[in-house]
């Protein structure tokens, strides 16, 4: 019974935590947005790297060509001459001639992050001195690029970087897409908030907006090459030259793909690895933020005791009113309907968080894309595996 104490109270500090992110969500979707920086609405660059016909990029890219925004230039990038991605820029580039494009195809590796490489071969495409670094995944508001430069125009801001949530590439049907899809939803975007309410200023790799002079003083991409969490990186480099790192009032949606539990299952590690590698304490300490898994374990402990079975339904009940809460405040924001997340995919989704952060102490290497990666990001190999583990 003991066991099963320690584990009910763990599941009352994890079902608090979630209400505090259900409270950080609701007042980032209350601030108002500030309409005094529209009268410059400089020049863009968007850099858009590509690896491969993911799961509706077709849509994800399509949403960067209809942004409500008065000059901007969008390139492209990829490694490889016969990369599908390429057949799927020239339709866009058809159906939009009036638009700035730009595509390079370079397969020049600068050093074993595949990401940054592409970039460093993508940037003498750029005209413009505001960069901004979205990846192929995003699909964005019309006004994304109006509300990151209004961000970056705020004094002493470095860079800008906005959330995201999951959208599930096929939400009926496929439940490990919204498995995914809650991750980001209801798990990530409210810790962020909550980091960022305790004065953490993190760079969200999805989106980086800066300006040209602001990535030379960092030292350029070239030194990022060599690292695996090139965002933060950046990020904390941005910070040491004194400026912020501001987070737009405009929330994207990122699509989740993975077609079986494996592929996310591999997917998710290589995010918590990483951040095993940049914050292992803070990482150990996330495992509180789980209440459903707690209040299974205290069942597994007591499975007689009607108190406990009492701690598992709060907490169930908590879980499920704050994802509900967290897809009604950010309805505006995102401006597309939430996929709704099943009730019972929650305790799996608290399960299977845990399970990555035990797993993340005992590997040493991720996937991305078919490329097994040092968690360090020191060096890349190829790997074999079937379709469905490359990502």
């Amino acid at each position: 019974m003991g066991l099963a104490l320690i584990a009910a109270a763990l599941a009352g500090i994890g079902t608090l935590q979630c209400l505090f992110g259900l409270y950080a969500v609701r007042r980032f979707a209350r601030t108002e947005a500030d309409q005094h920086c529209r009268v410059s609405r400089a020049p863009v660059t968007v850099l858009k790297p590509l690896c491969g016909n993911e799961p509706l990029l077709e849509q994800s890219l399509e949403s960067c060509f209809l942004q409500d925004y008065p000059e901007f230039q969008i390139v492209f990038g990829v490694q490889d001459p016969a990369d599908p991605a390429i057949a799927v820029v020239e339709k866009l580039r058809q159906r939009y001639p009036g638009r700035d494009v730009h595509l390079v195809v370079d397969c020049t590796m600068h050093g074993p992050n595949r990401k940054i490489s592409n970039l460093i071969n993508m940037l003498p495409a750029a005209r413009h001195d505001i960069l901004v670094i979205s990846d192929s995944d995003l699909h964005l508001p019309k006004n994304y690029l109006d509300r990151l430069v209004c961000e970056l125009e705020k004094p002493g801001t470095g860079l800008v970087t906005t959330l995201y949530i999951g959208a599930p590439a096929q939400p009926k049907g496929l439940w490990t897409t919204v498995l995914g899809a809650t991750q980001i939803s209801h798990g990530f975007l409210p810790g962020v908030l909550m980091s960022r309410l305790m004065g953490r200023q993190d760079c969200l790799g999805s989106t980086t907006m800066f300006r040209r002079d602001t990535l030379e003083r960092t030292g350029g991409f070239g030194p990022l090459v060599q690292v695996l969490a090139e965002d933060n990186v950046f990020g904390q480099r941005v910070r040491e030259l004194g400026l912020t790192i501001g987070l737009a009032d405009i929330i994207p949606a990122a699509t989740v793909p993975e077609p079986d539990l494996p592929s996310l299952w591999q997917h998710e590690l290589r995010w918590t690895r990483t951040i095993r590698e940049l914050a292992p304490a803070s990482l150990c300490a996330s495992i509180l933020q789980y209440p459903l898994f707690w209040s299974l374990v205290a069942l597994v402990a007591a499975p007689n005791a009607p108190e406990v079975l009492a701690v598992f339904l709060l907490s169930l009940t908590a879980r499920a009113a704050c994802t509900r809460g967290i897809d009604k405040a950010l309805k505006e924001m995102v401006g597309r309907p939430a996929v709704p997340t099943p009730i019972w995919l929650l305790p799996l989704r608290d399960v299977l968080s845990v399970m990555e952060i035990a797993a993340a102490f005992c590997v040493n290497q991720v996937i991305w894309r078919g490329h097994k990666m040092a968690a360090t990001g020191v060096c890349t190999v190829p790997v074999q595996g079937r379709p469905s583990e490359i990502r």
